[in-house]
């Protein structure tokens, strides 16, 4: 089990690839949704109370996204996990934004409420991918006391 990145492991630079371009577009949505989200809502003719409700939720998608971003930077250099874990990861986390943060963009300029039906899909991406490293670093954890 080498679970140790090299910096010519191409997984790695991929990781952090997705990590910069994801962490980028986050940033770019998170000042979109604090400067521009409220007026693009109420030309739509949502209410005030309505337009409050969908500006939280896009920065719930937002904060996350950015969270998620980070945590992709830091697998792409991970040591305690293995390459299987961290590629399972990897997409887990991945798919976690889209569906949440990206189900959560599209209900808010849309104002289309069913599609936070998708949102639990992406948390339970997140949390399987987080129980994943959980799992590997405790299972590389054994593995080394007993060598």
């Amino acid at each position: 089990m080498n679970a140790i990145p090299s910096y010519r492991d191409p997984l790695s630079y991929q990781m952090a690839a997705v990590a910069g371009f994801v962490g980028g577009l986050g940033v770019l949505l998170g000042a979109f949704g604090a400067h521009y989200l409220g007026g693009y809502l109420e030309g739509m003719g949502l209410d005030a109370e309505t337009v409050i409700r969908r500006s939280a939720q896009f920065d719930t998608g937002a904060r996350y996204h950015l969270v998620h971003a980070v945590a992709l930077l830091a697998l792409a250099n991970s040591v305690l996990i293995s390459r299987r874990a961290r590629r399972a990861v990897f997409y887990l986390f991945t798919i976690g934004i889209v569906l949440f943060s990206g189900s959560l963009y599209l209900l808010v300029l849309t104002n289309t409420a069913w599609l936070g039906a998708i949102t639990p899909l992406g948390g339970l991406s997140w949390i399987v991918a987080w129980m994943t490293i959980g799992f590997s670093a405790f299972r590389g954890s054994r593995l080394r006391r007993e060598s």
